[in-house]
């Protein structure tokens, strides 16, 4: 896939949310959850 963007799933963004919002959770889960919410297009939401 080169020159490829990588983007998140919506529903793999979702559960990456969780995992960061969770205390219980370890500092190398919350780094990858964190890097899987970078990859995530920015929502085109309209104010």
């Amino acid at each position: 896939m080169a020159g490829g963007k990588k983007v998140t799933s919506k529903p793999a963004a979702s559960a990456a949310s969780k995992v960061l919002k969770d205390g219980r959770t370890g500092k190398n889960s919350k780094t990858a959850a964190g890097s899987a919410l970078s990859q995530r297009e920015k929502s085109k939401k309209s104010k």
